[in-house]
């Protein structure tokens, strides 16, 4: 069912072009890569009243609201020509001339958001958070809207306010100023040459204005449209917006920007100024206002509202990934007449929030703690964040993994290795029980035996036969809809004369990219004389996989493993998390050695010994501490990493890696 926004009056006599944002949500189907068109059939839902586009300038506007998710997305996006950008440069600037400590912005407040901006451009290209999903989305050129984002500092534009702009349609006896958009452009572009920044489509900038300061794109008044807007009758913001972004100017000169007004309410302060807003509204809508990085303390200046700016990092993130996808407001955004016309990227996943990574719905309220606020968090960005998930589109075309709104991208690839294999059988491997979330746009296979690689777009399932016993790595690598690639390796052992003399044996040690699992990767038979009375070795032969599916199930009776050898070996078990995860959650383990080269650094966070007195198959189960368990309950979902080194007799050793995707 699709979700109506809320209503945004017309104004007839305003020159300008409001697109607005409407809620709507999570879940459909995946398929390929977004390109310049979409040409999906749809059926129009209910129509959602919105801002009439009727002039300019134009704006990509996000709404105060309360409509809670509840429908899955299933109205497409259209590309409408126009770029996107293929990176970006993030600059703060605050406007913030007061000297009165109750209006200023806070250096609390500053502190938080800067960190945010530097710990998004820290983690550029990594797959594990929303600014990933915007790689989908393409222009004409073929450039996509890449994760790859640096910030450039900010700066305090300490000019006067104009004495007269707007009408402030819901003042108070603190209220400092009504600025209009264009006064807030006038400034920004004498700031902007002031200080010799640069301009373009690489540069984003965005503009925060203290408590006590009204935005408007318009003229104000009780049936304009600000950010403290509301009907006469009702305490509802019907007009208001939480922000917006547009841009000023053409080619090289052209100043992309997104306004950003105190939207974020008065938990834990008091202070009756800030007392101007549903804060909720502006974030998920429904539930308690989450602060997921608030202070426990008074802080510096006394009181306990240091993580309303949380509520603020929301509103960046959707104008920072509204804006990449959408610059000139000519990109990426649903036509009329369907029901979420004027929907950016973000706005198709309004209010949803979906998984929680961890924090508490609501605050405890001692006297240690009086922001009233939760702490809920379902990004780490390397800090905790509470962010709207972002849009998948290729999630209206595919059945699997199927859902639309995310919180990062997957790319893992998986498929089950044959057994057992005799020489010239034809044997079959399918990709198509890998997570992609962004749909696949090529298959790759290397069976590391000397016949060269398979791929293509239609290779999901291929067919092969291995012309001589031994161990084959078979490497599969996967490029999904963002331009994202991975791959993983199982091991194949082939019943069978080995190759002639005069041949290679089989290849060994497949390789994978940065941000890729590793699996099933064993030394290759092999034997050796080094002279007279040398000794050969032989390798042993060794599977091993992981049988659990549940992460609930791993932390509660652990992690079953099957694994099978072909003669009296002893060796080990290690249970590796890519290391990046790991510290993301606070899980701390020795680093693993001795991996293919490219493989992401994985940290050993379980191990189990292995002895057996003859060949066959058995399980084993590895029981993680409760350290380790409390830790990896703060995943949605979990990729891990097995690896089984053993040894025999003759000294032969071999190494086995597998991976596994856990759910929730």
């Amino acid at each position: 069912m699709a979700v109506p926004t809320r209503s945004l009056a017309v104004l007839a006599d305003l020159r300008l072009q409001v697109r607005s944002r409407s809620s709507a949500a999570a879940r459909s189907l995946a398929g390929l890569c977004v390109c310049a068109t979409v040409g999906l059939a749809v059926t129009p839902a209910p129509a959602a009243a919105l801002v009439t586009p009727i002039g300019s300038p134009q704006f990509g506007v996000e709404p105060h609201s309360i409509t809670p998710f509840t429908a899955e997305p299933t109205l497409p996006l259209t590309y409408h020509g126009g770029p996107v950008m293929h990176s970006n440069k993030t600059y703060a600037i605050y406007w913030d001339p007061t000297q009165n400590p109750e209006n200023q912005y806070d250096g609390d407040w500053k502190a938080l958001i800067n960190q945010y901006f530097q710990n998004v451009g820290s983690e550029s290209g990594s797959l594990g958070n929303v600014y990933a999903v915007a790689s989908l989305y393409t222009d004409s050129t073929g450039g996509r809207a890449a994760y790859s984002s640096s910030f450039l500092g900010d700066g305090t534009d300490t000019t006067a306010y104009p004495t007269s702009g707007c009408i402030d349609p819901h003042p108070t006896a603190e209220s400092l100023a009504c600025l209009t958009d264009a006064q807030l452009r006038s400034e920004l572009t004498s700031f902007i040459s002031a200080h010799g920044l640069p301009t373009g489509l690489g540069t984003i900038f965005f503009v925060f204005t203290p408590p006590g300061v009204t935005v408007c794109t318009d003229g104000g008044t009780v049936s304009g449209h600000c950010s403290d807007s509301k009907l006469s009758s009702a305490e509802s913001y019907e007009h208001s917006f939480c922000s917006y972004h547009s841009f000023i100017g053409s080619g090289a000169s052209t100043i992309l920007y997104a306004a950003q007004p105190w939207t974020a309410g008065t938990l834990g302060s008091g202070d009756a100024l800030l007392t101007r807003h549903g804060e909720v509204d502006c974030q998920n809508g429904t539930e308690p206002q989450q602060e997921p990085n608030q202070t426990p303390l008074r802080d510096t200046d006394g009181d306990f509202d240091a993580g309303l700016a949380d509520v603020i990092l929301n509103e960046v993130s959707v104008e920072q990934i509204a804006t990449e996808t959408d610059p000139l407001l000519n990109g990426w955004y649903a036509p009329s007449p369907q029901a979420n016309a004027g929907n950016e990227v973000p706005d198709q996943c309004r209010n949803w929030f979906e998984p929680k990574l961890g924090g508490t719905v609501t605050a405890n309220n001692s006297e240690e703690d009086k922001s009233e606020a939760g702490t809920l968090f379902n990004q780490a960005i390397i800090g905790h964040y509470y962010l709207n998930t972002e849009y998948d589109q290729v999630a209206l075309s595919q059945d699997y993994p199927g859902v639309a709104c995310i919180p990062g991208v997957s790319l893992v690839p998986m498929f089950t290795a044959p057994n057992p294999v005799n020489n010239g059988e034809v044997v079959g491997f399918d990709a198509t029980e890998s997570n992609v979330s962004l749909g696949v746009a090529n298959y790759a296979w290397n069976f590391n035996d000397g016949s060269g690689p398979v791929s293509g777009s239609g290779d999901a399932s291929v067919f092969h036969s291995f012309a001589y016993g031994g161990t084959y790595n078979v490497t599969l690598t996967v490029t999904d809809g963002g331009g994202n690639k991975s791959s993983v390796t199982n091991a194949v052992t082939v019943a069978g004369p080995p190759p002639p003399s005069s041949e290679p044996p089989a290849e060994g040690g497949g390789k994978s990219t940065s941000g890729a699992t590793s699996g099933g990767t064993t030394s290759s038979a092999s034997g050796g004389s080094g002279g007279a009375g040398a000794k050969t070795i032989v390798n042993p032969a060794a599977t091993a996989s992981i049988a659990s599916r549940s992460l609930r199930g791993v932390l509660r009776s652990g992690l079953v493993i099957r694994y099978s050898v072909n003669e009296r070996v002893t060796g080990r078990f290690e249970v590796l998390l890519a290391t990046s995860v790991a510290r993301r959650i606070g899980l701390h383990g020795p680093l693993a050695t001795g991996l293919a080269k490219g493989t992401a650094p994985q940290t050993i966070i379980g191990r189990a010994i292995l002895v057996t007195t003859a060949g066959g198959r058995n399980t084993v189960k590895v029981q993680f501490s409760k350290a380790t368990a409390s830790r990896l309950r703060r995943l949605h979902n979990a990729s891990l990493m097995l690896r089984l080194i053993v040894r025999n007799a003759s000294a032969g050793t071999a190494t086995v890696l597998s991976t596994v995707a856990l759910s929730g």
